[in-house]
């Protein structure tokens, strides 16, 4: 039969079948539903996972973007017994030689306690004092810095005559400062032996001049900024050229890694140079082992849908024994039974496919819009579930749900094939 058709007539003919098939027929109600269930099946599966990855790939980025707000893409250390790094200026000169750096800037870091002043006692808090240069004329090596550069925070002198101090939003909540509070800052790495023995550590006042958010709960509760002459001054660097490093921003993040193996070639020892993505590899790793895990496991739910297909099938070759038989008999090829089988399939799992990527990518725009799930953010750096949907991952999602499907559809259209038409008709 199917020998004197034309190849598109072909095509119409098993497709044709393959929907008759598809549809339940009288007293086949069961055969419809588990075709709806095997199609359910796909789509839930297929929705999970675009959801899941979505949000996966979209707390990588937002905690990237978020780290790299505060921090250098590269920053150059020099090792020696005072954790100091000396003349930052040739430094910075000889960095900014390197193809792929676009600034550089010297910076103090230092774990300092404040405390609010004109109170009944004091109550110190713990934070990392970032001492940053305003007037280096180049490119900032950190958003936050660029910020404040521009103007953004203000990290002026005010009229009090005290140092500058940005907080972090968090750390100010918590200890109730405001623009212009008096603040004592408490240094323990220039510490002063008084005439006993005994050692005192370095305090000075400072005055808020503004608050800042990252976003980021550690950041906002433990960062503060203040002029890099007066993180020095603090610390106890009297030698203006000397600083605890030098920050460096690249034109992409992702080149870090690549540029810093030139900038160590380039100064070389005593110098070492650090990438944010080494600085935080084991987050960045632990995220990606879990989009892998998570990804398996819901995957799973495909496999189980592709085995509803596999059911699903097998039964309608159950059903329809006589009917295959019939066909054969007229002419129809064991590879156009092959076909009329593997459209079946084909159609459940390219269909639900579509419609549970669909749901997916709605699903997760509206997750991400209007951030609909609250986590906290003292636990997970943020306080709701950010959602980024790559391109290439929606596409790998769908390629593999296809594929699964497909290969479901091999053992029972080959099952259907192999059927003799004498049998088939005689099937009771």
């Amino acid at each position: 039969m199917t020998g004197l058709l034309r190849q598109d007539h072909r095509d119409r003919l098993y497709w044709f079948i393959a929907r008759h098939y598809l549809r339940a027929g009288r007293g086949r109600g069961l055969l419809s539903l588990i075709t709806w269930i095997a199609l359910g099946g796909v789509i839930v599966g297929v929705t999970a996972l675009v959801v899941v990855i979505g949000v996966m790939s979209g707390m990588q980025k937002d905690l990237q973007a978020k780290i790299l707000e505060s921090t250098p893409h590269i920053i150059v250390l020099e090792s020696g017994t005072t954790l100091r790094l000396h003349e930052w200026e040739e430094v910075v000169d000889l960095v900014m030689e390197v193809d792929g750096v676009v600034g550089a800037a010297p910076f103090v870091l230092s774990q300092v306690s404040v405390a609010r002043t004109g109170t009944d006692g004091l109550y110190p808090q713990s934070a990392n004092l970032y001492g940053i240069s305003i007037d280096t004329g180049r490119v900032a090596p950190t958003e936050m810095e660029r910020q404040i550069v521009e103007g953004i925070y203000n990290l002026t002198l005010p009229e009090s005559g005290l140092s500058p101090l940005l907080m972090g939003v968090g750390l100010a909540d918590r200890m109730q400062l405001f623009e212009g509070d008096t603040l004592l800052v408490v240094s323990f790495e220039n510490l002063k032996m008084d005439i006993l023995g005994g050692l005192n550590p370095t305090m000075r006042q400072f005055e808020v001049t503004g608050v800042f958010t990252t976003g980021m709960y550690d950041y906002d509760m433990q960062n503060v900024y203040t002029t890099l002459e007066a993180a020095q001054e603090l610390v106890g660097i009297t030698n203006p050229g000397v600083v605890g490093g030098v920050g460096i921003r690249t034109k992409q993040p992702e080149l870090a890694d690549e540029i810093r193996g030139k900038v160590q070639e380039l100064l070389g020892f005593p110098f070492y140079a650090e990438s944010w993505m080494t600085t935080n590899r084991a987050l960045f790793s632990a995220l990606r082992l879990e989009k892998i895990a998570m990804g398996l496991i819901l995957g799973l739910i495909v496999l189980v849908a592709a085995f509803n297909i596999v059911s699903t099938l097998v039964m309608v070759v159950a059903d329809r024994t006589r009917e295959i038989g019939i066909l054969k008999a007229m002419g129809m090829t064991r590879s156009g039974i092959m076909r009329v089988f593997v459209l079946q399939g084909a159609w459940i799992g390219v269909a639900g496919t579509m419609v549970g990527t669909v749901c997916g990518l709605i699903l997760a725009l509206l997750i991400g819009h209007f951030e609909i799930i609250r986590i906290p953010p003292d636990v997970y750096f943020v306080d709701h579930l950010p959602v980024s949907l790559n391109p290439f991952d929606v596409l790998g999602i769908v390629v593999a749900s296809v594929t699964i499907a497909f290969l479901a559809t091999i053992y029972p259209a080959w099952k259907a094939s192999r059927l003799e038409p004498v049998d088939a008709i005689r099937h009771e």
